[in-house]
């Protein structure tokens, strides 16, 4: 099962990163080659134009992705709630009833669920973020009606018994030392990301801190899954050969028979207020075999951007650092030298604000002031001219041909759609972005530099190597050099940018 936690990566930054096939899917050949860039400049695609949703009478919602390339479906349930939904005191409750998702039913006890997906050649994940927890199945489309049934069974029937719960925790422990305590990156992005968010639940680690999850109980995981697992707090999402009559009907008698156990209502978290100061973290770890060096701001993701702001910002994001063409690519690693790696990233998927970050690798002997000071450079020629029209319209069309390439796999597009309506969003907002990043123009571009890219409320992260301690050194949760103890089913993404995904094993 996996964290995904927030950096990443709305739904610029969701195409994004599911451009590569996820894990848990192979990809489906393309119907018909990829569009040349002539034709996605001249075409505004849309995307999943042939997407439907509907609700249940218990109310829940299900999207319905047509893709008839291949006899298979792709199946996963979300639920409206995660780590930025716990109660104070209970952080990484999200991600621990994650993994007691999987420990069974009185239907389907222990490991029945995975056994039985496994037995038709199936696969499934799960992973938790700060906004949504989502569990997946990719299936031949015979048996869409088998894993609807074992979602709607733990949807309302899971079991919490303290004997399965206790040694799960320790794996969840375990985990927390192996993809954070024991890994410099993360620890740093924990501290950024404290520092970013005063008072937001965005400041919690989604895999939580370990002072409180060494004292979750199974009770307390019931309590999160009466509360939000409950088909109203749900979206369902089919993509792959099927139409929206069949998957009604499945839908209707496996999950139809769920009942509403809760109301969990709108969601209203602490907000952060505004920050004018400038922050800096740095960390020190011997373990750090390459300096490294961050830099963020809290931005409007899409939800809570005015109109225009968040496609804006997904385009500055592109222009300054989407690629070798990128302006501080060519700068700082071809023309400078200063810089073995440099990009960015606007996480625009967020349920509240989301984040920008531009993030460099130093190359050997340059220091962190010359690169910041490059990267400051960058931004503020930005300000002051405005990105050319022609670097724009290049980052458009590169958008457009992302826009198109992302539908040839089903389960990037159940993905897509799935956090789209798992942070309060509509089909209609996914099908016409394209549209809305066509109507950005420079000037809006440049406004997003001007009002978002200043010092003041930016959090800048250094990660540096420090001096032999002399001590045994661990690192991905293993003494360097000594096998590593303990069932780690859950793997999550490096350095704290990515979500956290679970991997069964």
């Amino acid at each position: 099962m996996t964290l995904a936690a927030p950096r990443r990566a709305a739904l610029a930054a969701v195409l994004l990163a599911l451009l590569a096939p996820p894990a848990f899917a192979a990809e489906t050949p393309p119907a018909s080659p990829p569009p040349s860039a002539a034709t996605a400049a001249t075409e505004t695609p849309k995307i999943g134009a042939n997407v439907s949703t509907f609700q249940l009478p218990n109310g829940l919602t299900v999207v319905v992705i047509p893709d008839h390339r291949a006899a298979v479906v792709t199946h996963m349930v979300w639920y409206k709630a995660g780590s930025a939904d716990e109660p104070p005191g209970k952080s990484g409750i999200a991600h621990y009833l994650e993994h007691l998702m999987f420990k069974g039913t009185k239907a389907n006890p222990g490991g029945a669920f995975s056994k039985k997906v496994a037995e038709i050649g199936g696969q499934e994940n799960a992973f938790t973020s700060w906004d949504y927890t989502a569990y997946y199945q990719r299936v031949a489309k015979e048996h869409l009606g088998l894993v609807m049934g074992l979602e709607a069974d733990r949807m309302q029937n899971l079991q919490f018994d303290p004997a399965t719960a206790a040694p799960e925790l320790k794996v969840v422990l375990e985990e927390r030392s192996m993809r954070t305590d024991n890994e410099p990156s993360a620890r740093l992005g924990e501290a950024v990301d404290a520092a970013l968010h005063p008072n937001h639940p965005y400041r919690i680690p989604v895999i939580g801190w370990r002072s409180e999850i060494e004292k979750l109980t199974a009770q307390d995981a019931k309590a999160f899954y009466d509360r939000f697992y409950t088909p109203n707090n749900a979206v369902l999402v089919v993509a792959g050969d099927v139409d929206e009559v069949a998957v009604r009907d499945l839908a209707l008698s496996n999950y139809g028979r769920v009942q509403k156990r809760a109301d969990p209502g709108k969601r209203m978290r602490p907000q952060d207020p505004e920050i004018d100061v400038v922050q800096s973290v740095r960390l020190a770890d011997e373990r750090v075999a390459q300096p490294s060096w961050r830099r963020l701001w809290r931005v409007p993701s899409s939800h809570t951007a005015e109109p225009g702001v968040s496609e804006a910002l997904e385009l500055l994001a592109d222009t300054l650092g989407g690629g070798s063409t990128s302006r501080l690519y060519r700068s700082l690693v071809v023309e400078k030298g200063l810089a073995a790696q440099v990009g960015v990233s606007y996480q625009s998927d967020a349920l509240d604000d989301g984040r920008f970050l531009i993030y460099a690798v130093p190359r050997d002997g340059v220091d962190f002031d010359k690169l910041s000071a490059a990267i400051d450079a960058e931004i503020a020629a930005v300000v002051r001219d405005g990105a050319p029209a022609e670097e724009i319209a290049r980052s458009k069309t590169k958008v457009y041909a992302e826009a198109i390439k992302v539908q040839d796999n089903q389960a990037s597009l159940a993905r897509i759609f799935g956090t789209e309506m798992a942070t309060g969003g509509e089909i209609e907002r996914v099908r016409d972005w394209p549209a809305r990043i066509r109507a950005v123009t420079p000037d809006q571009v440049k406004a997003a530099a001007t009002r978002w890219l200043r010092p003041e409320g930016s959090v800048t992260g250094e990660l540096v190597s420090a001096p032999p301690s002399g001590k045994p050194l661990t690192r991905g949760g293993a003494t360097l050099g000594a096998p590593m103890s303990g069932p780690i089913r859950h793997g999550e993404a490096p350095a704290g940018f990515e979500p956290l995904e679970t991997t069964l094993k």
